[in-house]
């Protein structure tokens, strides 16, 4: 038995889950789990199927039946292929390695590339191929135009930003539209450059958190996978709100990733929609 996730976005009108599971039905496919949600007029719809199916026909089915210029995908489930880019903090890309030599995470590792050699011995341990593409004395189109070059041997899903301190151009983000995963933390955008929890501490924060978004044109205001967040107080040193921080990071983006991995988000505008 194959087990597929079927995605459907189009604009609401009665009948649509009615409609759905008859195709499925007559296709004799089981449906494990199915989730859906209408907003803003539109319809998200995901299932879990299981049987041996004609892919080209339940599309077929389906594209016949649903209101016209419906966005229907079904994928048989699979591990993901990604690629990770990293500067020199370590903790987001060793949690990623560690998860992938455990088998916890959905993924392959195809490859680890870096504007930095710092982070290349601990990425060897895990016999990974590690790309130190170094952005000293080049432009960012430059720089850009030869980790392009290096992404091309490879063919992969998603990109992950395990802490990539640098910013991507609209260029750069046009070839993988909807494919980048980005972690940072929450105080954006306030406390921007260098430091951002002793700026934090200084101001007398209660709270600190991550983010992770997928990455579009506009920086980190990109569509808002998931987000966590801890109290801290006046007790806490900006060192240690540093490292707290870096634990929520880690564990933020291996949550963004597995649902990312898991076919579970639609991006809706500049919104998500997570099942």
């Amino acid at each position: 038995m194959k087990n597929y996730i079927l995605k459907i976005a189009t604009h609401d009108e009665k009948g649509l889950i009615y409609k759905i599971s008859e195709i499925i039905f007559k296709h004799h496919i089981n449906i494990i789990k199915n989730d859906e949600f209408v907003g803003e007029g539109r319809f998200f719809f995901r299932a879990s199927l299981e049987g041996e199916l004609d892919e080209n026909a339940l599309l077929n089915a389906l594209k016949q039946t649903l209101p016209q210029n419906a966005s229907i995908k079904l994928s048989e489930k699979r591990k993901k292929n990604i690629i990770i880019l990293a500067t020199k903090e370590a903790h987001c890309l060793g949690d990623l390695l560690i998860r992938h030599y455990s088998a916890a995470l959905f993924a392959d590792i195809k490859a680890v590339i870096s504007n930095h050699d710092t982070l290349q011995e601990l990425v060897e341990k895990f016999n990974l191929p590690y790309h130190s593409i170094k952005s000293e004395d080049l432009s960012r189109q430059e720089h850009e135009k030869k980790v392009l070059e290096c992404l091309k041997q490879y063919d992969f899903d998603y990109i992950v930003l395990a802490k990539y301190m640098r910013i991507l151009s609209a260029e750069f983000v046009a070839h993988y539209e909807g494919k980048i995963i980005n972690i940072h933390h929450s105080f954006l955008p306030a406390f921007i450059g260098a430091n951002p929890y002793k700026q934090a501490y200084e101001r007398g924060v209660k709270i600190i958190g991550a983010t992770a978004h997928f990455v579009n044109n506009n920086l980190d205001e990109g569509p808002i996978i998931t987000q966590a967040v801890l109290p801290v107080s006046h007790q806490h040193s900006w060192q240690e709100m540093k490292e707290a921080g870096a634990n929520i990071e880690k564990d933020v983006l291996a949550k963004a990733l597995n649902l990312v991995l898991e076919d579970r988000i639609f991006i809706h505008t500049n919104k998500t929609i997570v099942f």
